[in-house]
């Protein structure tokens, strides 16, 4: 497996948690300190748009917690079946741009979901009231 960079914060439990699960796949890594690595750091937090660590450096690609993973488990599986995207940049951003559109579409049904039910026990509460 490729050199995994892992931009992690001294303080941070769940960076440790990360790296200890890591360590105990015998999945070698090199720890960048954010601190120490604030340049760097700058850098990636303008191409992802989030100061999350542990964030994930692996073949080219970025892997933020709760945007690309959800728990350490799956990271590894991420880590473990990861290969490097055969499409260009731009039709990836195109795909991702739609799945994101077809997911906020999915969250705001839900949501219009739960409001009518709210609506609806809401309109029965006040009838029995009467």
């Amino acid at each position: 497996m490729n050199k995994i960079e892992i931009y992690t914060s001294e303080n941070c439990p769940y960076c440790k948690q990360i790296k200890e699960h890591l360590t105990e796949k015998k999945i070698d890594f090199k720890d960048m300190d954010i601190v120490k690595e604030e340049n760097i750091w700058k850098k990636i937090v303008n191409l992802t748009g989030l100061p999350t660590v542990p964030t994930i450096k692996f073949k080219g690609e970025y892997f933020v917690p709760g945007r690309d993973y959800g728990s350490p488990d799956n990271l590894v599986s991420i880590l473990e079946s990861f290969e490097k995207p055969s499409h260009d940049d731009a039709r990836r951003v195109f795909e991702r741009v739609k799945t994101l559109g077809f997911q906020i579409n999915n969250a705001f049904g839900a949501v219009d979901r739960l409001l009518k039910q709210i609506e609806t026990n809401t309109k029965k509460e006040e009838d029995e009231a009467l």
